[in-house]
């Protein structure tokens, strides 16, 4: 059974319809970039995955186990979110609140994910740092492991280079590639970094305030929609450049 099911789903803000005819399943070990131009309906469909927003008609259904709780979410960035006071192991353990329940307390369980999560991303270092002061590529390192604290089998990432300079996002997709590489979780990802963003997904998901492709990512370079969105000719098989 898939992680999430979209069926017939359709998006409202106020009553008013910004996301209709969303037709699609999260696989275990799938890679999905979903892409459309700005006000398409991305982040509300993000919203209805994560069960924050309900869905105004059609069903969001989890599989395989799969609860709220345990998606691993990093939102769109923001100046004031980038300024935030806490400490870099508190913003990290903070992934494991959710999942918490009533206990008031982290388990060791808990603070050995945060290390192990903070080491695998290469910023152990950074523990005792104020997570304001550090650079926007550091900090989405940190927002990534405090996902990766909350995540069971599945993260949604929401333009997560947006702002970060070409090292910075180079570096962060390259985390993402080595995480789906494993083949343990799934990962839908948000961006309109076409060209790198594409270049590590298995699949794609076009919207445009409905759903206009979805399916592997080499039938989507060959597709209309993706001819026309990525500024590519059939002939070719790669991503373009960003």
């Amino acid at each position: 059974m898939a992680l999430i099911s979209c069926e017939g789903v359709s998006m409202a803000y106020g009553g008013h319809v910004v996301l209709t005819g969303i037709n699609f399943n999260v696989e275990m070990g799938n890679y999905i970039c979903v892409v459309g131009e700005n006000g398409s309906g991305k982040s509300t469909l993000a919203k209805g995955l994560l069960r924050l927003m309900p869905p105004a008609s059609g069903r969001i259904t989890y599989g395989d186990g799969l609860v709220s709780n345990r998606v691993g979410y990093i939102p769109q960035r923001s100046p004031a979110g980038a300024d935030f006071p806490a400490g870099v192991y508190e913003v990290v353990i903070s992934g494991c609140l959710a999942r918490r329940g009533f206990m008031p307390f982290y388990s060791k369980n808990d603070r050995q994910n945060a290390i192990y999560n903070m080491k695998r991303l290469d910023i152990e270092s950074l523990k005792d740092k104020c997570f304001g002061e550090l650079s926007g590529g550091q900090q989405q390192r940190v927002l990534l492991a405090r996902a990766l604290c909350s995540a069971g089998s599945l993260l949604i990432l929401d333009e997560p280079t947006a702002g970060l300079d070409p090292m910075a996002a180079q570096d962060f997709y390259d985390i993402i590639d080595e995480l789906h590489s494993r083949g343990d979780m799934a990962i839908v990802m948000i961006s309109h970094d076409v060209g790198r963003a594409l270049s590590g997904a298995t699949h794609v998901l076009h919207i445009g305030c409905s759903q206009e492709f979805f399916g592997a990512r080499e039938a989507y370079l060959a597709s209309a929609a993706g001819r026309k969105f990525t500024g590519m000719g059939e002939e070719s098989g790669a991503a373009p450049d960003a």
